[in-house]
């Protein structure tokens, strides 16, 4: 699960770690009020008006905007507000936004040689070692993966240890290593620990900070704080967190995916045209890559789960033809403990009874099945005599000719 960034905010606050003060609001005539709060607590004219979206690329979009005054807040607001944003993390119709972070702007201090003290920090699982680790780097409020791909030794990495985490001895080394000095070492140390902790008490799987910056001051020893932050969380451990389900926004979901999770899918809507239905996520993986391998566009990733019953079927086909994008249906699945008769019978059961929009029932697109495992020729018989009233079922012998036909059948 993801949060929003002033609920990240706050839980960096509730952390111990300093954020600049904020205020959220929805709608336009909030605009001016949030940023006469937001400056008064601050004594700084600069404020900054972001927009609240599961999405990067807000910066590049025009969806964050500093303003030095309560009309060029309420102006950036009504940009936000009445536009669609669009960046390459962005479906191509674009989000719509319904909230707004107005935050206290901050005065960044100068970095010796150039540039401003700003800094990346986050901590995540190495599944390489199998423990947590914290990364950081200098080059803060930029692409970190661009920076490790470039220039890999421009990334710290310091791997927590797994009872008792990310200990003071390693947050002052990272620290110093980082170059803060003076005060701002131990600043910058107890934030890194309050992160940390914060990191496992909340079943995080990511806990990002960019960027960490040091303020300018009229002497050299500025504050550390947290600019930006990004929370993500192991849906697995929600149930032990119900102030985190609280920040759950289904407005930031696909609607597909939400309705997949009430039937126990697994559903990620991807940008092709051929709607795969899977059991299994090695299965479904391998499907969607030699689908690529025969010209085709995988339209989603779905796993039905080990049982594929008529029902869980019924609504595959559902959320998969729901996007008008869909051309073409490819269904491979494995029988194992669930019998292929079963399951064909299931499958043209559900193809046969399937609502269109336009009230017909039937598929009306190709859907070519492949299955494979216990009673498997039974199941293939059932296919062969379904096609007689079913004319856009195929029967695959394999899975390379399953992807073979749905690829010929949607051009």
């Amino acid at each position: 699960m993801k949060i929003h960034e002033y609920q990240a905010r706050d839980l960096l606050a509730s952390a111990g770690i300093p954020v600049p003060p904020g205020q959220v609001i929805s709608s336009i005539d909030e605009a001016a009020a949030a940023y006469k709060h937001v400056t008064g607590a601050s004594g700084n004219p600069l404020a900054v008006v972001k927009a609240q979206v599961h999405a990067g690329g807000r910066g590049k979009a025009g969806f964050v905007k500093l303003v030095r005054s309560a009309e060029e807040a309420t102006e950036a607001a009504r940009f936000m507000l009445s536009n669609r944003m669009h960046s390459p993390q962005t479906p191509p119709e674009g989000l719509e936004v319904g909230k707004l972070l107005v935050a206290a702007g901050v005065d960044i201090a100068d970095r010796p040689g150039g540039g401003s003290e700003e800094f990346y920090l986050a901590i995540t699982m190495d599944r390489a070692s199998r423990r947590n680790v914290l990364i950081a780097s200098r080059e803060g409020g930029v692409e970190i993966e661009k920076i490790a791909h470039e220039r890999p030794e421009a990334i710290i990495r310091e791997h927590l240890h797994p009872v008792a985490g990310l200990e003071p001895h390693q947050a002052r080394s990272v620290a110093q290593r980082l170059g803060f000095t003076g005060k701002q070492i131990l600043q910058a140390a107890s934030l890194m620990v309050n992160l940390a902790k914060l990191y496992v008490e909340k079943d995080c799987t990511l806990a990002e900070i960019n960027p960490l910056v040091i303020t300018a001051t009229p002497s050299s020893d500025g504050q550390v704080i947290a600019i930006d932050a990004k929370f993500n969380f192991d849906d697995n451990a929600l149930f032990r967190h119900k102030d985190l389900q609280a920040m759950f926004d289904p407005a930031e979901e696909n609607p597909a995916e939400l309705r997949a999770q009430k039937f126990g899918l697994s559903y990620i809507a991807l940008d092709g045209n051929i709607g795969c239905l899977v059991n299994g996520a090695g299965l479904a993986m391998s499907t969607m890559d030699i689908i690529k391998l025969h010209g085709g566009e995988p339209a989603n990733f779905l796993d039905v789960g080990g049982s594929a019953s008529e029902e869980a079927v019924t609504e595959a086909f559902q959320i998969i033809l729901g996007d008008e994008r869909v051309k073409g249906v490819l269904v491979n699945i494995f029988g194992g403990i669930m019998r292929c008769d079963v399951i064909a019978q299931g499958i043209i059961n559900a193809a046969r009874g399937f609502k269109n929009k336009d009230g017909s029932t039937g598929f009306k697109v190709p859907l070519v099945v492949r299955l494979e495992g216990t009673n498997v020729e039974a199941g293939r018989n059932l296919l062969k005599a379904a096609a007689a009233d079913l004319p856009t079922l195929q029967a695959a012998t394999d899975i390379s000719d399953g992807a073979k036909k749905v690829c010929a059948a949607v051009g």
